[in-house]
């Protein structure tokens, strides 16, 4: 999901998304929508099965294969 997107839906919920990246306003949603502030966060599961953005959170955090260092 793009940001405009993002935006989009925060303002329907009445979420301010000022000065907030992607991650924390999806975080602000979750909380608004009655779920867990957990986006990004997930390693491979995922228990909130009525979050809007489970799928694309998920896929956000899969490991990148990068080594840090």
């Amino acid at each position: 999901m793009k940001m405009q997107e993002v935006r989009a839906m925060a303002k329907s919920k009445g979420v301010k998304s000022f000065g907030k990246t992607k991650a924390q306003l999806i975080r602000d949603i979750q909380l608004k929508e009655g779920n867990f502030d957990c986006y990004g966060t997930a390693v491979d599961y995922c228990d909130q099965t009525e979050c809007c953005f489970r799928s694309s959170c998920l896929e956000d955090s899969k490991p990148t294969g990068k080594s840090k260092g």
